[in-house]
């Protein structure tokens, strides 16, 4: 069977920072033996819908699978990635009406019943993981009964609980990365593009999050030197030298992301890495380790810029956690990131005046080794079956009738400007702070 995957448009321009797009390029790779398969990425085409159509004509498949990564591009970013997919989605059906539409990907995962109720061209809807779903439902169309299933009877839409028991430690399938060439990748300024798994799942509870809804609650973890396998390949194979660790917190549970960088180390692999790390899991030891293994970049998001902003996002951390990470990392030669959401539930002029005084510490305690990359401030974004959305509904911030599918950000009056203003104070700070301008 001809199978097309497609990652959909995952960014505002073309000349947006690209990523690899490892999820499709994983499914991709389960069924190769199987199936004759090609990788259509939209996102590195000058013309992507020119580059659809040619490639429905050329290829004529059977099957298309529509990766739908993301449903919008966050950062406070008020455009929505949903025409594109629309707009993709009928042109397939309309230049060749027997090809069957098969949805996955995060984006999809989140919305699946919206989605398809929007296009009725999708015949099935994958939901969460789908290396374990992807063959079955291959070989039974007409009929498939299999694990995180979307599809349709008769009128209605059956959404089924979403696959998220995957065994990463013995059933993991390294993507064949040459089935879509990873080398067009390797042109990003910021974003290291090329993305490594080491675990899925995240047992926390913040309130706005979706990766437990989508990955499960449990870690499932790699075995560290298969970790290790994979980055010296992409690195002797393709020269790879910089990548991400795709991990909801990479450096958790403790002692795993500790064993893949000593492996990294003892095998001496010259790779760069970066990660969203847990500050309460630092520690002068492990922060050692990292260093010397190769991050060249903490990414922290405490997400709270007060102790009462991470209790209602559910962080379930000390503000002195942070500060100890912060301290730790600021005697490194690594750059330090740091994300924060503002105007949360319950902000007050108190609590305004904390989290500035936060924010003049963090450029305080980093101003010895100039090593802080940038503060990023966003409003937070709701999804549904979150805590902030009850808290939203409950606040009337949002209406039960509010469709999620487009963005929605929560922030009330009286603080909807704050994030500009610490934006304004920010960009002051950093940029002062690298000229040499004194504040």
């Amino acid at each position: 069977m001809r199978i097309l995957f497609v990652q959909a448009i995952s960014t505002e321009t073309t000349t947006s920072e690209m990523v690899y797009p490892i999820g499709i390029v994983t499914l991709a790779t389960v069924i190769s033996n199987l199936h004759t398969v090609e990788i259509l990425d939209l996102n590195i085409e000058q013309d992507p819908f020119k580059a659809l159509k040619n490639k429905i004509y050329q290829y004529n498949p059977e099957v298309v699978f529509m990766s739908l990564r993301n449903i919008d591009p966050l950062g406070n970013k008020m455009t929505s990635l949903i025409p594109q997919f629309i707009t993709s989605v009928k042109m397939i059906n309309i230049l060749n009406p027997t090809t069957t539409i098969i949805a996955g990907g995060t984006g999809f995962s989140l919305f699946p019943r919206k989605i398809m109720e929007l296009l009725p061209e999708i015949t099935y809807g994958i939901i969460g993981e789908g290396e374990s779903s992807i063959l079955p439902l291959l070989n039974n169309l007409d009929k498939p009964n299999v694990k995180g299933l979307c599809y349709r009877k008769g009128e209605d839409i059956i959404v089924t609980s979403p696959s998220m028991e995957f065994d990463m430690e013995k059933s993991y399938i390294v993507p064949d990365r040459s089935l879509l060439d990873v080398t067009a990748y390797q042109d990003n300024s910021y974003v290291q593009s090329v993305g490594v798994e080491t675990k899925r799942g995240c047992p926390f509870n913040c309130s706005y999050c979706v990766y437990p809804k989508l990955q499960g609650k449990k870690l499932r973890c790699r075995e560290p030197n298969d970790v290790v396998n994979e980055i010296e390949f992409l690195r002797k194979e393709y020269g790879i030298e910089r990548i991400h660790f795709t991990d909801p917190v990479v450096n958790i549970p403790n002692g795993h992301m500790e064993s893949v960088c000593e492996s990294l180390i003892r095998r001496n692999i010259d790779i760069k890495w970066s990660g969203f790390f847990r500050e309460d899991q630092i520690d002068g030891k492990n922060i050692d380790i990292f260093a010397k293994s190769g991050c060249e970049c903490f990414s922290f998001s405490p997400d709270g810029l007060t102790q009462e902003a991470m209790d209602v996002l559910g962080k379930n951390m000390n503000i002195e956690d942070v500060k100890n990470a912060a301290r730790l990392a600021a005697q490194t030669d690594i750059v330090s990131v740091y994300h924060f959401m503002i105007n949360v539930p319950g902000e007050t002029e108190e609590t305004v005046k904390k989290g500035i005084n936060l924010i003049d510490w963090i450029y305080d305690v980093h101003s010895k080794n100039k090593n802080l990359g940038t503060i990023v401030f966003n409003n937070i974004r709701i999804y549904p079956d979150t805590p902030i959305y009850d808290i939203a509904l409950e606040k009337g911030v949002i209406r039960s009738t509010t469709n999620l599918l487009y963005p929605v950000y929560y922030n009330p009056d009286p603080y909807e400007n704050l994030r500009y203003e610490l934006e304004g104070k920010h960009f002051c700070k950093n940029v002062f702070m690298w000229q040499e301008v004194n504040i």
